[in-house]
């Protein structure tokens, strides 16, 4: 696994489910085409299978 991951928001979260806009306010994203980076772990890794439609991930 790669050591950090870069997190970009590429669809927007109207209309979404509260548990998919809290996954992806818990991530750190706040607009569109925002990058974030986190370290890869397991607990960030189900945060982005959870929004996978939502985001596009690079590992780093």
């Amino acid at each position: 696994m790669a050591n950090k991951l870069e997190i970009t928001l590429k669809r927007s979260v109207i209309g979404r489910s509260q548990d998919q806009r809290e996954t992806v306010k818990a991530l750190g994203l706040k607009k569109l085409n925002q990058t974030v980076e986190h370290q890869d772990n397991a607990a960030i890794r189900g945060m982005v299978n959870k929004v996978s439609h939502l985001v596009t991930v690079n590992e780093k």
